[in-house]
């Protein structure tokens, strides 16, 4: 017998929740994977912050254990926002915005300089551009609200 109270299906998830799922289960997995050795090079040079840091996630990424921990929030704040589909699209529009934001601190932040708290590298700017594009454009077209047909 059915209880109305506890449905049996689940909701369908719309394709910006999916999206948004997707993304912040990536970036949990990056903020685990800087703690890693192997999949970070030079591990045992891991600071906290900054570009004292000399640890690649990939070979290639920058990564201090503050730049590891702000992806696994980052990655567990998409998780918890994905179950709305407001949620979701605000996580992507306004995460790639954050990631915007990173991309041009990148550029004008010397990579030696004590400026440099998160840390970021070359690699990591180039990154940041597309993350900030992919992540803006994911949450305008996928979370735009269903439109009732015209009668």
């Amino acid at each position: 017998m059915s209880d109305p109270t506890h449905p049996t299906t689940t909701a369908r998830r719309r394709p910006v929740q999916v999206a948004a799922m997707v993304v912040g289960v990536v970036f949990l997995l990056v903020g685990i994977a800087g703690f890693v050795p192997g999949i970070t090079t030079d591990y045992d040079r891991l600071g906290f912050a900054g570009h004292q840091s000399g640890a690649l996630l990939l070979g290639l990424f920058a990564v201090s254990v503050l730049h590891n921990l702000v992806h696994a929030a980052f990655g567990v704040a998409g998780l918890v926002l994905s179950r709305t589909p407001a949620g979701a699209r605000n996580f992507l529009v306004y995460g790639g915005i954050v990631y915007a934001v990173l991309w041009i601190y990148g550029l004008l932040v010397g990579h030696g300089s004590p400026a440099n708290f998160v840390p970021v590298n070359t690699a990591d700017n180039w990154l940041h551009l597309l993350l900030a594009v992919g992540m803006i454009a994911l949450g305008v077209l996928l979370g735009r609200p269903d439109r009732a047909p015209a009668r």
